[in-house]
């Protein structure tokens, strides 16, 4: 699969749940931000941006600036921590107690494999789809793929910028993917000369436009890696899962 990074966000307000830590709510006895930097265990380096309590010796640690200043900044702040040879990121909210091994693993193999399909454009391309030529190269998904391309889709060899599970309304999870840390900052350095030099309150939405995004549906066994606790009903609801 690659080597990759992983940046967890864990600076959240939790302003549903009263403000509390929420990545240091337990589920099945164990932290959801312990919980999600075991899922990236074999990344390097680990970055958390947020509270440090009982982080890991290996994990690097840093804050948003400002902090509480939304998930872009903390992005932000994460990448600075990498290692200038860096190439793959995953970018991951704290608060995803079903996340697993074998869940980011899927995802690094979809960005391996994935390219931009021939009949979509980025959302905010003003030329819209293109078709593709007769002898363009072509690259398809793995045979073995569960979630394979539909029947007929051409994929370029232009590698997209970066993959994320997509729930079972087709909304993305864009703090569940893994990302080319260059488009990122490339993002990153975009967004923040559009808003005169701050990130503090820009959605992720806001980063990611122009990207090129391949949405992933998890259709492996077990919970949605992508569930995460914005509610106390949410926190019981993982509990039962992971029983």
């Amino acid at each position: 699969m690659g080597t990759y990074a992983a940046v967890v966000l864990a600076g959240g307000a939790a302003r549903r749940m009263g403000g509390v830590d929420k990545p240091a709510l337990p589920v099945g006895g164990r932290s959801m931000r312990d919980r999600v930097l075991a899922a990236v265990g074999d990344a390097a380096p680990r970055v958390l941006v947020g509270p440090a309590d009982g982080v890991p010796d290996d994990v690097r640690v840093t804050r948003e600036d400002p902090p509480g200043g939304g998930p872009v900044a903390a992005t932000a702040a994460g990448l600075a921590l990498l290692d200038r040879d860096t190439t793959l990121v995953a970018l991951l909210a704290a608060d995803l107690p079903l996340l697993t091994r074998a869940a980011i693993g899927d995802l690094l193999t979809h960005l391996a494999a994935a390219g931009r399909p021939a009949s979509a454009a980025p959302a905010d391309s003003p030329a819209g789809p293109k078709a593709a030529p007769a002898d363009s190269p072509a690259l398809a998904a793995p045979a073995d793929s569960p979630s394979g391309p539909k029947a007929g889709t051409v994929f370029h060899t232009e590698p997209v910028d970066g993959v994320c599970f997509v729930d079972a309304d087709g909304r993305r999870q864009s703090l569940c993917g893994v990302w080319r840390v260059e488009a990122l900052r490339s993002g990153l350095l975009r967004l923040a000369a559009d808003r005169g030099g701050s990130l503090a309150g820009a959605s992720m939405r806001a980063l990611l436009v122009g990207l090129a995004i391949h949405d992933v549906p998890w259709v492996g066994a077990g919970p949605p890696p992508w569930f995460d606790c914005d509610t106390d009903e949410d926190v019981r609801r993982a509990e039962e899962w992971v029983r």
